[in-house]
């Protein structure tokens, strides 16, 4: 046996080696355009850390701390969730991704939070800050004093909702000391950061945060992207109670950033058992910033080799451009998380799989603009949203009607306009441009004169080609251009102006 012992250590130690060398090799590898940290929440300890101090464009990820600002006002009782805002023609004016408000309509703190953390409506993140700072600046100014007080030495903001801007910088670093103050200051308000889906009037939006009904355990936080950050993620999950956070900065889609926001995650829930594998990193308020400017990804993400996302929800499937930054170690990370998990518990789904499907069913929380309701008063405020959406959609249709000479026929928005429409549809194309650009009520009028008495005769009998020209003899009417030649000199001056 004493023979036997020293070729047993030398047998344990090379075992030992080994799997260092498998840790070493199957370990994530930082891609240049790319930052990734993983923490826990309660202590803070880091689990994994690559360019987590690099300055990065936080782009809508800035939400978390305009909802933590309100909150914290909230909790003050300098507000309350039920607090009327109004919607200024500074956030009527944001691009989107928005709600679109009109400015003067008023909704409660409550659900203009809802709408900017699940939708990353841009608009309501201004509403937000000129309810409580009076202004975009006075609250980037409460953000930054904010920032200052938990310890993140890196983060600058500008503005509210993270729209590109000079020195609204942050890093992955300080969005992991940012998610854990909020789940630590303001846990009765947590909810804010992980609803499913809001509906608002007859539309229903789901979180961007793919991750939220798909990932088991998934309980936070927000997503974000500008062509200069890449797509963004800062995601939460919880299991056996024990609460990780993951920030993903740079990713090149939707899909990707939660994909390897998933495999973050699983990696960390996997690691109880084998975390004397790895040397200690700290915790997250103890990484050193990188004194550097933030990486521009502009060209990559939004050069003209690809298709520009519109907005910050991206549902196509990781880039097919394999071996970039974006998109490099996706099946690599799933190769880690089946090397990790082995032994340890039935293995996860792969994580692209797992993003490819459909979240769990749930009722998405409904939103609505006007003061606090409920009962009756509350289906009545949904049903008005509703009937102010379908008021507004025939004017987004209707240019694309009136585009067609036989629109007169069948016009679509005959309800609101309908009588209007029709008159104005019967017209040439020709004049259909100047009607759908600036809605001129006096070419509208004279439209209509001129439409008025043969219309209604020769839309019964006649065919669409003979509404076409009105004005003219019914001999004249299987030629659509020569109607209307007055009509048809005034807009060929309006379109040049139509951008």
């Amino acid at each position: 046996m004493h023979a036997l012992r020293p070729l047993l250590r030398k047998s344990l130690f090379n075992l030992f080696a080994a799997t260092l060398a498998c840790a070493a090799l199957l370990a994530p590898r930082a891609a240049s355009a790319e930052a990734l940290l993983l923490i826990e929440a309660d202590s803070g300890k880091v689990l994994q850390a690559d360019n987590a101090t690099i300055p990065w464009y936080p782009a809508s990820v800035t939400k978390i701390m305009t909802a933590y600002v309100t909150l914290r006002a909230v909790k003050d009782g300098r507000l309350t969730l039920d607090t009327l805002l109004t919607v200024s023609p500074t956030a009527a004016s944001q691009s989107p991704s928005k709600m679109g408000f009109r400015p003067g309509t008023q909704l409660t703190v409550d659900n203009a939070l809802k709408m900017m953390m699940v939708k990353s409506a841009n608009d309501m993140a201004v509403v937000l800050a000129e309810g409580v700072g009076g202004s975009i600046d006075g609250f980037s100014a409460m953000m930054n004093d904010t920032a200052k007080k938990l310890g993140m030495t890196q983060t600058s903001y500008v503005n509210p909702n993270g729209l590109p801007a000079d020195g609204q910088i942050t890093s992955a670093r300080d969005l992991g000391i940012l998610a854990r103050s909020f789940l630590r200051d303001l846990p009765e308000y947590e909810y804010f950061v992980h609803i499913p889906a809001i509906r608002f009037g007859k539309r229903t939006t789901g979180n961007f945060n793919k991750l939220i009904g798909r990932y088991p355990g998934a309980d936070g936080f927000k997503t974000g992207f500008i062509c200069a950050s890449g797509y963004n993620l800062v995601a939460s999950a919880t299991r056996n109670g024990r609460r990780l956070i993951a920030v993903v900065l740079g990713a090149n889609s939707g899909t990707a950033r939660a994909v390897k926001a998933a495999q973050l995650l699983e990696r960390g829930f996997s690691q109880d058992n084998l975390t004397w594998l790895r040397p200690s990193l700290g915790t997250v308020d103890n990484l050193v910033p990188v004194d550097a400017s933030p990486p521009n990804l502009r060209d990559e993400m939004c050069g003209g080799h690809r298709k520009r996302p519109a907005s910050d929800d991206d549902d196509a499937l990781i880039a097919a451009n394999g071996g970039t930054s974006g998109s490099a170690s996706a099946t690599g990370g799933e190769a880690q998380v089946t090397f990790f998990t082995a032994g340890l518990q039935p293995p996860l789904m792969k994580a692209s799989e797992l993003m490819a499907s459909a979240p769990a069913a749930a009722e998405p929380v409904l939103v609505y603009t006007g003061p606090t309701r409920t009962g009756t008063a509350l289906i009545a405020a949904v049903a008005a949203d509703a009937d102010q959406q379908a008021a507004s959609k025939p004017r987004g249709k209707k240019s694309r009607v009136a585009k067609k000479p036989d629109a007169a026929d069948k016009p679509k928005d005959a309800g609101k306009d309908g009588a209007k429409d029709t008159k104005t549809a019967a017209a040439k194309p020709v004049a259909k441009p100047a009607e759908a650009k600036n809605n001129d009520k006096n070419a509208g009028k004279s439209d209509a004169k001129t439409a008025a008495k043969p219309a209604a005769p020769k839309h019964a009998a006649a065919k669409h080609d003979a509404a076409a020209k009105p004005a003219e003899k019914p001999a004249a009417s299987s030629d659509p251009k020569p109607a209307k030649p007055k009509a048809a000199t005034k807009p060929a001056a309006k379109p040049a102006n139509n951008s």
